[in-house]
């Protein structure tokens, strides 16, 4: 197998204090991880998260052996998705298509896995054609179409349709007081004995009902609040804050809905638990992170941008995936339109944990389709 080595990327800087290290502020820079193999740079890949570590992915030899380079790139957010633009994280993925333009290679694609997947379509169809000028906030994003360099290519794995959706979908409706994660309603509790499996349609919509009416509460409340900050003299551009309780999809625990061959549970252990944790997704963040994540003001919905797109790309499904379902392959196959197909790697879980004969389907798939490019 060819030798891991490591690539040092500066990037533009962002935010005032978007980072706690004063050496980052001072020389922004990203770093990814890559394996490259010997001969013709041909055909080169990366794989990048908005906040995940991708340095160690899985796919990174295995499509080295299958004579591609692939970078496991993390973004200037890597661990802290407190200050997280996604405006600012596809100037990160930019620098990386970039560099490995640079480096000689003829031919690069995108691999977005897991969260990775809106922010390549993000990517993409920002580098076709730049329409984020501001963030959602009103703020320039001062990117340009030099930062983004169109790819050749996308292929999504155990794909995420975009945060917005997935806070959507995942947010707890029962809480009842935004400052008291312990405070809940027990008739839209899906964690109280009282709603027992299957879940009814009636609850099932009350609860849906009620998650948009509780993001839609914490949405407008940012707006508010950061009209307020900025005119008043002296204030912050921004501020943090939390949010409790974001996992609670019925899906976790029904597996009678969206039926895929997942296991009960999440992907991240006990669902309840998981939902009660100090360190879940969305937990603490700002009020322009929020509106550029989580919010319907997002501009980094996946299959949004995934449909604006115009290179070829391809779809793994991992059939036993515990957060992405056949409803998730439906959206992405829609938006992908004359230019997707879709691949099944039966039985695999969301990050193909304890299941090393499945990464070789996954990468001989991805190898087929990028080398066909």
């Amino acid at each position: 197998m060819p030798e891991l080595q490591l690539a040092v990327i500066d990037v533009k800087p962002g935010a005032a204090m978007e980072s706690q290290s004063g050496l980052q502020m001072l020389r922004p820079r990203i770093y990814g991880a890559f394996r490259a193999p010997p001969g013709p740079k041909r055909i080169a890949a990366i794989v990048m998260h908005p906040t995940s570590n991708f340095m160690g992915h899985y796919l990174i030899g295995p499509l080295a052996e299958r004579g591609i380079c692939c970078m496991g790139l993390n973004s200037r957010y890597v661990g802290n998705d407190t200050v997280l633009l996604m405006e600012r994280a596809i100037q990160d993925l930019g620098a990386g298509v970039q560099y490995l333009r640079a480096a000689g290679y003829e031919k690069v694609f995108l691999v977005g896995n897991s969260g990775g997947a809106a922010l390549s379509a993000f990517y993409q169809a920002q580098a076709e054609k730049l329409t984020a000028t501001h963030l959602p906030d009103g703020d320039p994003t001062h990117l340009h179409p030099a930062d983004l360099p169109p790819v050749d290519g996308i292929a999504l794995c155990a794909a995420h349709l975009g945060r917005t959706r997935l806070m959507r979908d995942w947010i707890d409706p029962s809480v009842t007081d935004e400052h008291d994660p312990l405070s809940v309603d027990p008739e839209l509790d899906m964690y109280d004995p009282r709603h027992r499996m299957p879940y009814d349609r009636g609850f099932l919509a009350r609860f849906s009902a009620a998650q948009q009416a509780r993001l839609g509460r914490i949405e407008q409340w940012c707006v508010d609040r950061l009209a307020l900050l900025r005119s008043t003299p002296g204030a912050p551009r921004d501020q943090t804050f939390i949010v409790y309780r974001t996992h609670a999809d019925p899906r976790c625990v029904d597996l009678s809905l969206d039926a895929n061959d997942r296991l009960p549970g999440s992907v991240w252990g006990d669902a309840r638990q998981v939902n009660y944790s100090a360190n879940a997704m969305g937990r603490t963040t700002s009020l322009t992170a929020f509106l550029s994540q989580w919010s319907s003001r997002s501009q980094a919905d996946g299959p949004t941008n995934l449909a604006r797109t115009t290179v070829p790309k391809l779809l793994l499904t991992y059939t036993g995936d515990q957060s992405t379902f056949p409803s998730t392959r439906d959206a992405w196959m829609a938006a992908g339109g004359a230019r997707i197909r879709n691949v099944d790697i039966v039985g695999g879980n969301h990050y193909l944990a304890g299941q090393p004969e499945l990464i070789p389907q996954a990468a001989d798939a991805i190898a087929e389709f990028a080398h066909a490019l």
